[in-house]
This record gives structure tokens, sequence and C-alpha cells, in this order.
């Protein structure tokens, strides 16, 4: 937990920084309805052992020209294949928050820390089990109108651990690709 709470205060203090160079960053006289950013993405994989579909809405706000800070919503449903003594498959709804924070780095290419809590459907044993993971990484943003983009992301899941043989985990790799669009706030570009 202290890696995680170190990473979060590390990544802020970086974009404090680089906050304070260059350019006005400023949204002085901006009104606020302006600043709401709306989007989402959605995660899509396919493999041999396991099918994965993902939605993930976020609501954030623009703070400054570069710093957008918000939540997102999860919603995943798992198929695992062959899991069962008889190799029946299995599938499972997850849901889950996301609260991030994102910092456009230069024209377009951004920076993104992000906390996550999935409460994770357990079909073997019954019941929900809640993950927690600290996810980083870095994206792109491309502009297709005035107040909207196209976004894609590698984040990075520092809480990741491989699951033990017969266990159900939320993913099944520490990489995390992400894509989506991003509506309304103000333009980075």
């Amino acid at each position: 937990m202290k890696t995680k709470l170190l990473s979060i205060i590390f990544f802020l203090s970086a974009c404090t920084i680089a906050y304070s160079q260059g350019e006005d960053n400023s949204l002085k006289g901006v009104p606020w309805k302006e600043r709401i950013v709306t989007g989402g993405g959605l995660g899509l994989s396919f493999s041999r052992n396991q099918d994965f579909f993902a939605v993930n809405p976020l609501l954030g706000y623009s703070f400054t020209k570069r710093l957008v800070a918000g939540t997102g919503a999860t919603y995943q449903y798992i198929k695992f294949k062959n899991v069962t003594p008889n190799n029946q498959s299995i599938s499972i709804n997850n849901y889950g928050l996301n609260p991030f924070v994102r910092y456009t780095v230069y024209e377009g290419f951004f920076a993104q820390a992000e906390y996550e809590w999935l409460s994770f459907e357990q079909p073997i044993e019954g019941g929900r089990k809640n993950f927690s993971s600290f996810l980083a990484g870095g994206g792109l943003l491309q502009p297709i109108g005035d107040k909207a983009s196209f976004f894609v992301m590698v984040l990075y899941n520092f809480s990741y651990r491989t699951p033990q043989a017969g266990e159900l985990a939320p993913y099944n790799s520490p990489i995390i690709l992400r894509a989506g669009f991003n509506i309304g706030g103000v333009n980075l570009f």
C-alpha cells in the first residue's frame, strides 16, 4: 500500500512541476461547464483461454489545459474457457470504479495514473472478491473535432500478481490496453 501511495504522490508531484514550466496553462475565465469531460473506453480481447469485454465510461474535470482528473466506472464480462474439471466454460460479470489523473505532456501525448477498485465475481467459490490495483502509463489523444478526441493508452498494473492454478483473476497480464473517446472539456490541441 505504501508503494501505491508513494507512486501516486510522485505522479501528482511530477504533474505539478510540469505544470509550473513553460506556457500559461490556466483556464481563467472558462466556465466550469466547459471544463467537464465525458467519454470512455472499450476493452476487447479473445484468446484460447479467455474472452474479455469491458465498458469504461468516464467523467472528468479539466483543472488546467493539460491536467484532467475524474473517475470512471467499469463493467467487465469475462468468459473463462475450459476451467472446470469437465472442461466447461464459466462466464462472470464484474464492476468497479477507477479515479484517475491525466496530464498531457506534449501535443496529445499524455501520462495517466489511476486507482482501480473491482468487484470480481467468484463463480466456483460463490460470492465476490474485491481487487485493488494501481495502474499507470501513457497514451495519445487524437482530435476528431472541436471538442472531441480519440485516445489509445497502455497502462501497467503495478498490483498485478500471477493467478494461482485454478484461480480466476480480472486480468491475465499486467499490461492493459484501452481505447476510447473523450467528449467535451477544453480543447487541448
